[in-house]
């Protein structure tokens, strides 16, 4: 029988051979590394203390958690958004219009003055000739009766307050009444139908 070669027979020894763990240490950078965050974060609990500080929590108070009252001008609205969303397109931000097309709201006598007739076009809309601060506009403003009597008062709120115009704000109350008091079902016919409105009694 002939001998194995000497290379087939180291061939098959390493092919048995036990497998065996070697150690492989951690890198010592990676245990340093490891070490100094554990310590830091020890540190850090002990230090700033945050569970006896209320102050690093929700900071605000019973008061800002509360809904707003019932009928307060603009309850639950944001009338910037509102007019963002409805009327800026129109009315510019600037609240300037569009000269001959579109009428200002900044100075405007309709949006300053009785809030009856602002909650009524609000609720209506007014078509036909208008005049605004001694110009003479002919359009159509639709009815934004689909806005609830919040959206309604903190939009009319916004505008009356806004720019250079400081009149007061309107209360969420007054369009619920104006709505269910109304029975239009068109815009209003210009300005004349609009004072008249004024010199009914509500």
């Amino acid at each position: 029988m002939l001998e194995e070669p000497e290379s087939q027979r180291r061939a098959q020894q390493r092919e048995q051979e036990e497998p065996s763990e070697r150690e492989r240490p951690i890198p010592l950078i990676v245990a340093a590394i490891t070490l100094a965050v554990v310590i830091f974060g020890v540190a850090y609990i002990l230090l700033s203390e945050p569970f006896g500080q209320a102050d690093l929590g929700d900071r605000r108070t019973v008061a800002d958690l509360r809904a707003p009252a019932a009928g307060a001008a603009g309850a639950g609205a944001d009338g910037k958004q509102v007019f963002t969303a409805n009327c800026v397109a129109c009315h510019q931000a600037t609240g300037k219009g569009l000269p001959g097309v579109f009428p200002p709201l900044d100075g405007s006598e309709w949006v300053m003055g009785e809030e009856r007739t602002l909650a009524n076009i609000l609720l209506h809309g007014v078509s036909g000739e208008l005049s605004v601060m001694g110009n003479s506009y002919k359009g159509a403003m639709p009815s934004f009766q689909q806005l609830s009597d919040a959206e309604l008062a903190a939009v009319a709120s916004y505008v009356r307050a806004e720019w250079s115009n400081k009149a007061g704000a309107l209360k969420a109350e007054l369009f619920a009444t104006e709505r269910k008091a109304g029975t239009r079902s068109t815009p209003f016919n210009g300005e004349a139908e609009l004072k008249a409105l004024t010199a009914k009694t509500p």
